[in-house]
């Protein structure tokens, strides 16, 4: 799954692998008339096990899924827009959002995973310091480049990242030396590649990238974790389905996919 994300948007479908030919012809009718073809809207930084993790349940279900993988702020705009799905993951505020329009099914948000902004260094390379928040200062002023994500693209660590150099003191030190990036993939990649010497985006977008690894989250009080939540919209005309993919998320088999692509369970 790695790669299949270079950019805001991808659109992947999970094709069926459940094969009705040995069911007696009533029956294949009636299985294959129960498939359903499932959208589901989702925050990039998840492609990795959603995208894992939807292929298992597609090939248990026979169902197809179509997903569309983008920043928060992408997906925010297309449902803003009056774009739909049957599933929509997102983080907390942006399910919040259409709950309170009415825009879903009640009673069907579930927390699937929780994600961190993390510091990104090359494999092999010496875990800096910054434990506190004077030595997260010092880490960032003493950089040659680092690489974070575009503000102007949406998402969430990209949004958050400039209000810590804020808060540092630091905004116009850091403008010169910050290589922004479309994405929190691209950001991990041009660590590697060695322009950056660090990086700062979503844990779960580090652990997508071949030879970029977690040095841990950005110290206290500066820590910002986004808690993503799966929910069924109202429009949707396989709502069982839709829940039912949400469950295979979020069961208590998925935590190894979770954990290794660099996210934690919900409390």
């Amino acid at each position: 799954m790695p790669g299949l994300v270079p950019g805001i948007d991808v659109f992947l479908l999970c094709s069926k692998g459940v094969d009705g030919r040995d069911k007696p012809v009533h029956d294949a009718e009636t299985w294959e008339a129960s498939l359903a073809k499932l959208k589901v809207m989702c925050a990039r930084s998840m492609h990795v096990a959603v995208g894992d993790l939807g292929k298992a349940f597609a090939s248990a279900s026979g169902h197809e899924i179509a997903f569309d993988f983008g920043t928060v702020g992408v997906l925010q705009a297309k449902l803003d827009a009056g774009e739909t799905a049957d599933v929509v993951i997102l983080g907390g505020p942006g399910i919040d959002k259409l709950e309170k329009a009415g825009a879903l099914a009640g009673g069907s948000r579930k927390p699937v995973a929780r994600t961190y902004i993390a510091v990104c260094i090359r494999a092999g390379a010496p875990k800096p310091d910054f434990a506190t928040p004077e030595a997260f200062k010092r880490l960032l002023e003493g950089a040659g480049a680092i690489a974070t994500s575009d503000p102007a693209v949406g998402g969430s660590a990209a949004v958050y990242v400039p209000v810590v150099f804020e808060r540092l003191g630091i905004a116009d030190v850091m403008k010169p030396k910050n290589l922004l990036q479309q994405n929190g993939v691209e950001v991990a990649r041009r660590v590697v590649e060695g322009k950056a010497d660090f990086g700062l985006t979503l844990s779960g977008e580090v652990a997508s990238v071949p030879g970029a690894v977690i040095a841990g989250p950005l110290p206290p009080p500066f820590g910002q974790d986004t808690l993503y939540v799966a929910a069924v919209m109202g429009t949707s005309a396989a709502k069982d389905s839709a829940a039912a993919f949400i469950a295979a998320l979020t069961g208590p088999d998925t935590r190894a996919a979770w954990t290794r692509t660099g996210f934690e369970l919900p409390d």
